[in-house]
């Protein structure tokens, strides 16, 4: 019989899921391990790890995949690391609202329906660990990225919600807020601007262009970007710790920021904020 304490964790074909997920079999959980594209199992199968196809916006694959886990598992899970997402960026009034759609279904819309079949099954058991991974820019808003930024905030705000409601239940909720961390998230935001904006005939053409250098790697590199093993560190601790904690802020940024919309007044916080790039 395998004992081990079982996992899925989204959004595995690189970044903070693919770190997470191989750090995780390591440390002796099973782990199941989802990625949107085919082609994207084998690495992780190599390492051992159980790979699933599941993409957010297909209500299909979300179903397939939670039966298949508790087939394998018994019926059983003890965790749930939702991480799999994409940035939209793009000055709000440029993007059509069809995109800010998809992204929703992308970074939220589809981790509820992931989550909410898998609660049963922990009320049932009488334990389990959700962790949804958000973003500073779930607490601060950003310049052209509006519709990431919306979809981290609604996510905040649903998380903390259910961890209220599932308070004695066995059942632990908690949020991971990450800065810059070294993934493919701006490649793929590049690719996204690219495909739905249009950026030559905007109000904001100029902009865009120092917007393009930092996605597309010619513009200045945070030097407090952290390593995806940043993100692990605390993901031990909400996965483990007898009494998770609701946030979890990773990178000098984040915290930074989230201390500094504490304590200044708003307006002279949002300006500070719109002189960031």
């Amino acid at each position: 019989m395998d004992d081990r304490k079982t996992i899925i964790v989204t959004g595995c074909s690189s970044g903070i899921g693919a770190h997470c997920a191989r750090a995780l079999k390591k440390d002796g959980w099973r782990v199941f391990a989802t990625v949107r594209r085919e082609e994207d199992l084998a690495p992780l199968e190599a390492d051992g790890i159980e790979a699933l196809v599941m993409d957010y916006t297909k209500i299909d694959t979300i179903v397939t995949l939670v039966d298949e886990v508790l087939k394998r598992t018994g019926g059983k899970l003890d965790a749930l690391f939702n991480n799999g997402a994409y940035g939209q960026a793009g000055a709000v009034e440029d993007l059509a609202t069809d995109v800010l759609r998809v992204q929703f279904e992308t970074n939220f819309f589809g981790w509820h329906e992931l989550t909410r079949r898998l609660i049963p099954v922990m009320r049932a058991q009488g334990h389990g660990r959700i962790v949804n991974c958000s973003s500073i820019l779930g607490l601060l808003p950003y310049r052209y990225r509006g519709a990431y930024t919306a979809s981290k905030y609604a996510l905040e705000g649903l998380t903390i919600t259910m961890r209220m409601e599932l308070q004695g239940s066995g059942i632990e909720v908690s949020l991971i807020e990450p800065g810059p961390i070294a993934s493919k998230f701006t490649a793929n935001a590049l690719i996204m601007i690219n495909r739905n904006v249009d950026m030559e005939g905007s109000a904001h053409a100029q902009q865009y262009k120092r917007q393009l250098k930092r996605l597309d790697g010619r513009g200045p590199v945070s030097r407090h970007k952290l390593g995806p093993e940043a993100v692990y560190g605390v993901l031990t601790h909400a996965l483990t710790a007898p009494r998770p904690k609701p946030h979890y802020l990773v990178t000098r940024p984040a915290k930074q920021g989230a201390f500094l919309k504490r304590i200044l007044p708003a307006a002279l916080f949002y300006k500070l904020m719109r002189r960031i790039d």
